[in-house]
């Protein structure tokens, strides 16, 4: 595992964005990708339920990105996302992520974009005592809890899977 001062640009960017937020959380990269929930739990040796994934969605009308911070065994619904968004959305492409989070495809992280996302918590993320998020490269991740990603993102919990 890495130390602050030997991680990537993008990971120092989540920790930075972390410790602004008065955590004490480190960010670690692994030698293993974490670039899927699955990949993640398995490198982290935890249950996949326990990744907090972040997903990008693009807003339909506003071309705003979306972020859900999801547990790593639940798929969005995306009709539920649509009626909290209050516009259709779509996929966001490789591009669109990168230019809206400042971060690749497999390693967005809660924290840290480039934009404000607008973003949702999912509800079942509050059942877990320990999560795991990314942090901003695939191959690095943070140790955290619902309750910080709140505090840090501002979202509201809701049923979104």
């Amino acid at each position: 595992m890495s130390t602050f001062q030997n991680i990537s640009p993008s990971a120092q960017r989540v920790q930075a964005a972390l410790r602004e937020a008065g955590l004490d959380s480190q960010v670690v990269e692994l030698p293993s990708s974490t670039r899927t929930a699955k990949e993640a739990a398995q490198a982290l040796q935890c249950e996949v339920a326990h990744i907090a994934k972040s997903l990008i969605f693009e807003g339909g009308h506003s071309h705003q990105a979306i972020l859900v911070i999801a547990s790593g065994t639940n798929r969005v619904d995306e009709k539920l996302l649509e009626a909290l968004a209050g516009e259709p959305i779509q996929k966001a492409s490789a591009d669109f992520v990168r230019e809206k989070t400042g971060f690749a495809i497999g390693g967005v992280s809660p924290v840290g974009h480039s934009e404000k996302p607008k973003t949702f918590l999912d509800q079942d993320l509050q059942s877990f005592p320990v999560l795991w998020a990314a942090a901003g490269t695939p191959h690095a991740v943070f140790k955290t809890t619902a309750q910080d990603l709140q505090r840090m993102t501002g979202a509201a919990f809701v049923k979104i899977c």
